[in-house]
């Protein structure tokens, strides 16, 4: 029977879920030593303040519904919707933007009967925040699945037989991962 062992670590290489992927959600933000979210016509010197650019925001698009954002910025960076501790930490957090669902592009990407209740459209904006939160916190994995042999000169050998990335989360990354070993061990079978 052959043996195999699994190994999970960082992608090296994620894609940002922001400039590489088509999302429902819009992100307009700005920060002084970041580039976040996604990239709009939008400029910071044209607002004096975040409620000026939501009132933009909403008269460009038909938003069916926004939420601020929120960056904690100490010994990395996360973010949020929410206003819980860090994100309400007068020192280490601010606001960085706001991230909305508008009706033309939910309609284009999920059809004209999609849910637009506002639990389904919290949902989206979470979602989409989640993820674009693993990216920036570096948790994007990968695996790597060995297979162990040991040769007539009795050393173990590590033979790389499938390996797979872009896991925006380790327990996601490490199901896929025994997911494959379980088909590779059938196919031994």
């Amino acid at each position: 029977m052959k043996k195999y062992e699994i190994k999970i670590e960082h992608d090296d290489d994620p894609m940002n879920p922001r400039t590489d992927w088509d999302n429902v959600t819009t992100m307009v933000c700005f920060h002084p030593s970041y580039n976040l979210g996604d990239n709009t016509d939008y400029k910071k010197d044209s607002f004096g303040s975040w409620g000026e650019l939501k009132s933009q925001i909403e008269s460009d698009y038909n938003v069916l519904m926004i939420k601020p954002l929120r960056l904690y910025d100490h010994s990395g960076i996360t973010i949020s919707t929410s206003n819980s501790y860090p994100f309400n930490d007068r020192f280490d957090s601010m606001m960085v933007g706001w991230v909305f669902v508008e009706e033309k592009k939910l309609e284009l990407m999920c059809g004209k009967d999609y849910d637009r209740s506002e639990e389904t459209l919290n949902k989206m904006i979470e979602a989409d925040i989640e993820t674009y939160d693993k990216y920036i916190t570096g948790q994007v994995y990968c695996y790597t699945i060995y297979e162990i042999e040991t040769c007539s000169l009795g050393h173990t050998h590590k033979n790389v037989v499938e390996c797979c990335g872009g896991y925006y989360g380790e327990d996601e990354c490490r199901s896929e991962a025994e997911s494959m070993l379980r088909s590779l061990e059938k196919e031994v079978v």
